[in-house]
């Protein structure tokens, strides 16, 4: 199981790359653009999203802090098949895409640790679809949250004492669930009812992770 870069790792993409910075909102990487950087995450959340020909975009994924992001269009030299946003002020260094097939080719285990990495965001996403498809809407909106809340989330003590505060929307949280934005709606309020979660603007505050961890939805 891939645990996270080591020290030396980091050090070795931070020395192959040029510090950077984005404020909220601003565009790491857009899709359709050639691949020509990998960027690490030394500060803050982005968001990577994908834009269908129907102007629908859907919430792929959540990425932190020593994540490293756009190494796969670095590999097979494509176009960016999303778009990457800065979700709270982000920092980090970007990694020119000669430089960081080289440095694979240079260091091994650095190579088979960015080989870890992928392997691991793949086989999740394989085990989310398979967790997410055998269950409703409404435990689907439920886990996501939990699970973004836990890895991407910010402690809110002043909400309550493990509350963790994530800068997402109801219509993010509905794409990444793979339902639509009232069932959203209809889960949060009954979360809110079981005084599981709050809402505030372009965020989700999860006020009791344990809770809604062991929550069932009503009926079921």
């Amino acid at each position: 199981m891939f645990d996270g870069f080591t020290p030396e790792h980091l050090a070795l993409l931070r020395g192959a790359g040029v510090p950077a910075a984005w404020p909220r909102g601003g565009v790491l990487m857009r899709q359709g653009e050639p691949a020509d950087r990998a960027v690490l995450i030394e500060t803050g959340v982005v968001k990577i999203v994908s834009e269908s020909a129907n102007g629908y975009v859907s919430l792929l994924a959540l990425r932190g802090v020593h994540d490293l992001i756009g190494e796969f269009g670095c590999l097979d030299d494509t176009v960016r098949s999303a778009s990457v946003v800065a979700m709270r002020p982000v920092h980090g260094f970007v990694i020119a895409a000669p430089r960081f097939c080289a440095l694979m080719e240079e260091n091994g285990p650095l190579a088979l640790a960015i080989l870890r990495s992928v392997i691991n965001r793949l086989r999740h996403a394989d085990d989310q679809r398979a967790a997410l498809g055998s269950s409703t809407a409404v435990v689907r909106v439920a886990q996501v949250l939990l699970e973004l809340s836990e890895r991407h989330g910010t402690p809110a003590p002043r909400w309550a004492p493990k509350a963790r505060h994530l800068k997402l929307t109801q219509q993010e949280l509905a794409s990444a669930a793979g339902t639509s934005r009232e069932s959203v709606v209809r889960t949060l309020r009954e979360l809110h009812q079981r005084e599981l979660v709050e809402t505030a603007r372009g965020a989700i505050v999860v006020l009791d992770p344990e809770g809604l961890e062991w929550w069932e939805p009503e009926g079921d």
